[in-house]
């Protein structure tokens, strides 16, 4: 799904920029607004939709995952931190929410410095997993998490 701006509600602040790992998205030196210079390149990674503090980026949906005359709205909540997309059909009677957690985080932040964590095992270099695959997935315990092993509960309309 690639992104494109509402110029209405971009401030221009450049977050979307610095995020890009496809370096498409630029701020317009005229408008001082963020646009996405080349959609067909975009990794639809949504890196930038959900670093935009102004929910002025949002997707364009495909066919397959929304038919022709669909509305794809991403809502960013902070407070909550999550990040829903809002999926209008075209007959207007049907909406599917999907939700999940924001998990963007300010640079630097959130990822031990290598030499502070143990060098790989024997048995972790030998295995087919990547070395902080299991942790990283949450399956380090051996147990398979679900919505309600995380304190979650299941909410009408939402999809996990």
């Amino acid at each position: 799904m690639p992104t494109f701006v509402y110029m209405t509600r971009c401030n221009g602040c450049g977050n979307c920029v610095d995020i890009c790992p496809s370096d498409i998205m630029h701020i317009d030196k005229t408008y001082r607004r963020a646009y996405n210079i080349e959609p067909s390149m975009c990794w639809e990674c949504c890196a930038c939709v959900k670093a935009c503090p102004k929910n002025a980026i949002d997707v364009r949906g495909y066919a397959d995952f929304a038919p022709l005359g669909h509305s794809v709205r991403v809502d960013r909540d902070e407070e909550k931190g999550v990040i829903a997309w809002r999926v209008k059909f075209r007959n207007g009677k049907k909406d599917v929410s999907l939700m999940a957690p924001i998990t963007t985080v300010p640079w630097g932040s959130g990822q031990p410095e290598l030499r502070d964590v143990p060098a790989p095992t024997q048995d972790q270099r030998d295995s087919q997993h990547l070395w902080s695959e299991p942790e990283m997935i949450r399956m380090d315990d051996g147990d398979v998490h679900t919505l309600k092993s995380n304190g979650l509960k299941m909410k009408l309309g939402v999809s996990y």
